[in-house]
């Protein structure tokens, strides 16, 4: 991989960079075009990172699919696939511990404790392998992507990363390789959760925040098939949960909820 990398760097080709988890669907699809667009050679990688799980069960049953995966990315134009094991990613036991300071304690680092230090470990592995010009994330995992740009600046790596738009289903569930382990009626509930932003975000400029997460909590707490883990308000630079509303910020609410055995998240900026 980095031979490739380093004979079309030195042709003064631009690279782009997908890094997925596999299972691919419509929203990494999004990403990749958009990289096939900004670049001349387009790397997707394909690598469940155990490391950043801290349930072993959602690890074992995180959804494979590499063959289709791989028809997949011909249809849109990516040129290599980079496809490792765990034992060459990880031949020695990990030791880096990176400090993000507040960004990854709040919100998904509450509850998913080691998570961002995993992401961080795999990412910077996967720059260091592939060295891209550019790397494509989605704005669905906010947070995540609010970790990996502060990892670019730590490390002082040279890659772009290029923020791409949450794509969603028809009915606004946001586009997750999790949607396919949702049953059917499951399925059909599933979009509550974007109901539920787009309520938050029409009662931002005239409700408090208290009356917001309240409204939300009981919107959540209605519905059967789902459990609220958590719903935060926050800057959208420091991630911080805010009390009072910022006129002059912009703000972003996120949101994690449990569907059975199934976590899915989603956020959207409430002003700006």
């Amino acid at each position: 991989m980095q031979a490739f990398s380093s004979f079309y760097r030195k042709e003064g080709k631009k690279l782009g960079f997908v890094p997925t988890m596999g299972a691919l669907h419509k929203g990494h699809l999004e990403l990749v075009k958009q990289a096939v667009r900004e670049n001349d050679v387009v790397v997707c990688s394909i690598f469940v990172n155990p490391i950043q799980f801290n349930n072993p069960r959602d690890l074992a049953k995180y959804p494979r699919a590499f063959e289709s995966d791989v028809a997949l990315l011909k249809e849109v134009g990516c040129e290599v696939i980079f496809y490792p094991t765990v034992d060459e990613m990880y031949p020695e036991p990990v030791k880096k511990v990176y400090e993000f300071g507040k960004l990854d304690k709040v919100m998904e680092g509450m509850f998913r404790q080691g998570h961002f230090n995993g992401v961080a470990v795999v990412v910077k592995k996967l720059f260091d392998i592939v060295m891209p010009h550019r790397a494509y994330f989605g704005e669905k995992d906010y947070q995540q992507l609010a970790i990996i740009k502060a990892l670019v600046i730590m490390e002082n790596l040279d890659v772009d990363i290029v923020p791409c738009a949450t794509v969603r289903e028809v009915d606004g569930l946001a586009m997750s390789s999790r949607n396919v382990r949702l049953v059917p009626e499951q399925r059909r509930r599933a979009s509550l959760i974007y109901e539920t932003l787009l309520k938050a975000r029409n009662m931002y400029p005239v409700s408090s925040v208290g009356n917001i997460k309240k409204e939300v909590v009981n919107s959540i707490d209605k519905e059967p098939f789902m459990e609220l883990e958590y719903f935060e308000i926050s800057d959208t630079v420091t991630l911080e949960p805010i009390t009072d509303k910022k006129p002059d910020k912009a703000v972003v609410a996120c949101i994690a909820v449990y569907m059975g055995d199934v976590r899915l998240i989603d956020n959207m900026i409430l002003n700006f």
